[in-house]
């Protein structure tokens, strides 16, 4: 139970309604215990009126009497279990909204390295079927071990002071019940958290494969996915079985015992009752209290299971909400961003990996410059600007924004003033208008056009049947990729950032539509710090400034017309790509 203990705190807050719902669960059970005195005072009536000890008007009115009872204890019982359910219930609920708020919220402030050591399906599997075991516990479990503990007290205590030796045969198998059902939990422990572990696995294989599904087919890796998915089933399948053979023993474990329960009374009050130390309806009420019995015994084995259940779940979920994301707030104060930009010796090792990104790295741009960062894939370009918005802290060097150490800024104010495009455009399954909104909730429709039309995808967008209001498949598959780079800057360019970080997004459009896309950004970006990544040299030739990287150094820095006239990589990259231009 060590790791349920972390939800007690929403016990805490919901405890007003949960108090209610445990006197309610409490009412209830009360009502329960009536029928079975009622019925035994019934037969005792019968059993006096056929030996001639009660008229038969008597007896009328005494039956009269009890079945009102009976029938108007059964629905006070009902109605308050109604109302239980409407309690408890409602508050797991409520708690299972919020351990999913909390879990989403903690997956947003943890850091890159973390989903790039965690795949998305085990996340999604935490934030949904773990969570939902929780709930169990949280609601199903409260309720039913709360109507069990009341159900005993009263039953027995009525019991006992109705017939105490008899009690004490009726109750004589329940120690060993409870020897059983502890040594079943702990099975059902071990084996609940391995079938969460494969259950994680499978939502994993399944949504990479449905992710990557164009490849698969591109590739026709049908069957070959579908084999490995058949072995990863039926693993899972093997692990279900195996937790599914150890819960099957509670029900014929419980039904023995109550059996041998039900013996018992019959053959103790039986002779108690040719002794005459009892009444004949006291056995008849003890047989009813012992079968009544029988449903929260099981329940002890079912409530068990799901608190076995939900602490693998919360185990799994606590190891997530226990990580301290790597990149934090370390100043409470709003600066307002120039978008001044120092790099001062910087040097970057990516700490899933070990690899070294970035060495010594030093340059400085101003607002309203543009610089400009070419190199071979992996020499580092990205890499500064990750470490521009944050998404990762230097390891050495100094990097200053407006003079101030980044991480003396505040992180809303660094990641607020910053349009950040990436290499891979990402698009969400909303609309095209949606998306681009996205990087100002409040932007107007004709703003959102002027954003579409400076990117130049403006005139793409209006050819779609809806417009503005198509709606994209996963990750933008509706569009090419030339598209969803283009929407990506339009959506960076609405939010009129301080500084725009522009990583090789033009890399999926021809040369034509890239000039267009540059002359339109000329104006756009104006006032605002800019740093562009690419492999060609149409667009970065106008930049400010141009660095070229090598294994994470600085080989060449300068303007265009500079470094073609110095051999090296630019120089040759740029006759390189005049020769594709003019061929035919």
């Amino acid at each position: 139970m060590s790791e349920l203990a972390y939800i007690n705190k929403f016990f805490f807050k919901y405890r007003g309604r949960l108090i209610i719902g445990l006197i309610i669960t409490a009412i209830a059970t009360v009502f329960r215990i009536v029928v079975p005195a009622k019925i035994g005072d019934s037969v005792d009536s019968i059993k006096a009126y056929i030996s001639g000890e009660v008229a038969y008007d008597e007896l009328t009115t005494l039956l009269a009497w009890d079945i009102g009872m009976i029938i108007g204890a059964a629905l006070m019982s009902g109605f308050f279990t109604f109302l239980m359910r409407q309690t408890i219930i409602v508050v797991s609920r409520n708690i299972e909204f919020d351990l999913k708020n909390e879990i989403f919220a903690q997956y947003e402030r943890l850091s890159l390295s973390f989903y790039k050591a965690n795949r998305t399906g085990d996340l999604m599997n935490r934030i949904s079927e773990d969570v939902g075991k929780v709930r169990m516990y949280a609601g199903p479990a409260l309720m039913y071990s709360t109507t069990t503990v009341t159900l005993f007290i009263v039953a027995i205590s009525y019991m006992f002071y109705t017939a105490p030796s008899l009690t004490l045969y009726a109750i004589a198998p329940l120690p060993f019940l409870s020897v059983g059902i502890y040594k079943l939990s702990i099975a059902i422990h071990k084996r609940s958290t391995i079938v969460q572990k494969y259950l994680s696995e499978l939502t994993t294989f399944t949504q990479e494969r449905f992710s990557g599904i164009s490849v698969i087919k591109a590739y026709s890796l049908e069957d070959r996915t579908q084999i490995e998915f058949d072995d990863l089933a039926n693993t899972s399948k093997e692990k279900n079985i195996d937790l599914t053979k150890v819960q099957a023993l509670f029900f014929p474990l419980m039904i023995l015992l109550i059996g041998l329960s039900n013996v018992l009374v019959v053959y103790v009050g039986g002779n108690q009752y040719i002794k005459g130390d009892i009444e004949f309806g006291t056995i008849v009420e003890f047989l009813i209290y012992v079968n009544m019995l029988t449903w929260p015994v099981a329940i002890v084995g079912w409530v068990s299971s799901m608190v076995q259940q939900a602490e693998a779940s919360q185990k799994r979920i606590n190891e997530f909400l226990k990580q301290e994301p790597e990149i934090t707030n370390s100043s409470d104060h709003h600066r307002e961003i120039d978008g001044h930009i120092v790099f001062n010796e910087v040097s970057f090792t990516y700490p899933d990996t070990g690899i070294k990104a970035l060495d010594e790295i030093s340059f400085s741009v101003n607002p309203g410059e543009t610089l400009a960062i070419v190199g071979h894939t992996g020499s580092g370009k990205s890499t500064i600007l990750e470490l521009i918005a944050r998404l990762y802290d230097v390891d050495r060097g100094e990097y200053l924004m407006d003079d101030v150490a980044v991480i003396d800024h505040h992180l809303e104010d660094i990641r607020g003033a910053i349009g950040y495009v990436p290499q891979d455009a990402f698009l969400f399954s909303e609309s095209i208008a949606e998306n681009i909104r996205f990087g100002a909730e409040n932007a107007s429709p004709q703003e959102i056009e002027a954003a579409a039309k400076v990117a130049f995808v403006h005139h793409n967008i209006v050819e779609f049947d809806q417009g503005y209001d198509t709606i994209l498949g996963e990750r933008g598959i509706t569009l090419s990729g030339g598209q969803k780079q283009r929407v990506s800057i339009a959506r960076a360019l609405i939010k009129d950032p301080k500084i725009l970080l522009l990583d090789d997004c033009l890399s999926a459009v021809d040369t034509e539509t890239e000039e267009a896309i540059l002359t339109n950004l000329n104006a756009a970006k104006a006032k605002k710090t800019t740093i562009i990544v690419s492999h060609r040299v149409s667009t970065v030739k106008n930049a400010s400034r141009i660095l070229v990287l090598e294994q994470g150094k600085i080989i060449q820095q300068g303007t265009h017309n500079e470094l073609i006239k110095q051999e090296g990589y630019y120089k040759a990259l740029y006759e390189k790509q005049l020769i594709e231009q003019e061929l035919p």
